[in-house]
């Protein structure tokens, strides 16, 4: 057989063949090495004979082999060292970027921007992005597919389900910024719709126990009054909590300036809230004549001042008040639900006016419009029924 011979071999001549040598012809050999067989490209170049690597039998084929050869052919015609030219090549490629690694730096970015409320949502997301997603941390970004964030969110999916939540929304906010920094494409293999929600319970079917318990909102009429002859500034703090349906930290961090009476609006920024967006809150009445007599007690910037000077209002100041009136097997977020559960049973609200009232993120076309336009009229008009239903003052 020639030196220049090329093309020797057969597919089934390989397949049939227990020889430890087989040439292809110019320069091409499947030499067989403990239990594998191996292609190799054998060449000389500046008076030195050397030997290249082409892959394994199992995943090059015959017609790959080859035009892996030809390709070193040409580059030796060109006095160009394959095995040089690869290893240059390799040196040059950007590595590969590690799920863990654009974690951090996604998070270090918001932190940087500005962009969530304080330390304490930075240390959640450090927390769910370096131990909870650690399955999954040193695979490569744009490798992750919906087995790998099932293999994660599966261990704590139903036990720890608040905690899998947020852990599943991370991973999906830091997937899609990968995506458009170039880094992955494709769909967002942790998108809950249409996705996830076939793989796993929805949230709503799990019997976890619930982590925040809510009053029936048939008591609230019983309740509010009991909750108004309570003294303190807590006890006033709470009732806007529940008037407004927000969140105790937005109520005892507000500040007059937020606040305004004339349009009877109160706007936190969006540096307050747990989604990171300006949430404007239409004031009812009922809420309007609180924050007027609280008002006209004000001492420093605060609408409910701490204890100590210039301080907001503790969180246990809301719990005590609740307990005080004899609300105490319930939690103050749980006053969040009561109203989500009276929009929908009594109110018969539409869910995007619901969900926009608690300053929920939305998800389908008609929901993002209303997150768009926040929708504070028809929200105006469902606080109002809201505080009429809890009885007036």
């Amino acid at each position: 057989m020639g030196i220049h011979t090329r093309n020797a071999l057969t597919v089934k001549a390989v397949a049939a063949s227990k020889a430890a040598k087989l040439r292809d012809g110019g320069g091409l050999w499947l030499v067989s090495k403990g239990t594998g067989r191996y292609w190799v490209f054998s060449y000389t170049i500046f008076g030195l004979r050397r030997e290249m690597g082409l892959g394994p039998l199992h995943t090059v084929g015959l017609a790959e082999a080859r035009e892996k050869a030809e390709e070193c052919r040409r580059q030796v015609r060109a006095g160009v060292d394959p095995i040089a030219a690869r290893h240059e090549a390799q040196a040059e490629a950007p590595k590969a970027i590690t799920f863990g690694e654009f974690a951090d730096s996604f998070v270090d970015a918001a932190v940087k921007a500005g962009r969530w409320r304080g330390a304490k949502t930075e240390a959640r997301w450090r927390n769910l992005l370096e131990n909870h997603a650690k399955p999954i941390r040193a695979k490569a970004i744009a490798a992750i597919k919906n087995k790998d964030v099932i293999a994660v969110l599966g261990p704590i999916w139903g036990e720890k389900q608040e905690t899998a939540e947020k852990l599943r929304e991370a991973i999906e906010r830091v997937l899609d910024a990968a995506k458009v920094e170039g880094h992955r494409s494709g769909d967002n293999p942790a998108a809950w719709r249409g996705n996830l929600e076939h793989a796993l319970h929805k949230p709503n079917q799990l019997t976890a126990t619930k982590h925040h318990a809510s009053m029936p909102h048939a008591d609230m009429a019983e309740f509010m009054p009991k909750l108004a002859a309570v003294n303190g500034v807590g006890a006033r703090a709470l009732e806007l909590a529940i008037l407004t349906a927000c969140r105790s930290g937005e109520v005892r961090a507000a500040v007059w300036p937020e606040i305004d009476l004339l349009k009877k609006v109160w706007t936190i920024p969006a540096k307050r809230m747990k989604s990171g967006k300006e949430h404007r809150v239409p004031l009812s009445k009922q809420a309007i004549i609180l924050l007027k007599a609280m008002a006209r007690q004000s001492v420093n910037e605060y609408v409910f001042p701490g204890v100590r000077d210039k301080k907001p209002l503790s969180d246990a100041s809301l719990s005590k008040a609740l307990t005080s009136a004899g609300g105490g097997a319930f939690t103050v977020h749980g006053f969040r639900s009561t109203f989500r559960d009276w929009a929908t049973e009594v109110a018969h609200a539409p869910r995007e006016v619901a969900e926009a009232a608690l300053a929920h993120a939305v998800g389908d076309t008609v929901e993002r419009s209303y997150a768009r336009s926040d929708a504070l009229e028809r929200r105006r008009d469902l606080m109002q029924k809201w505080a009429d239903y809890c009885g007036k003052r």
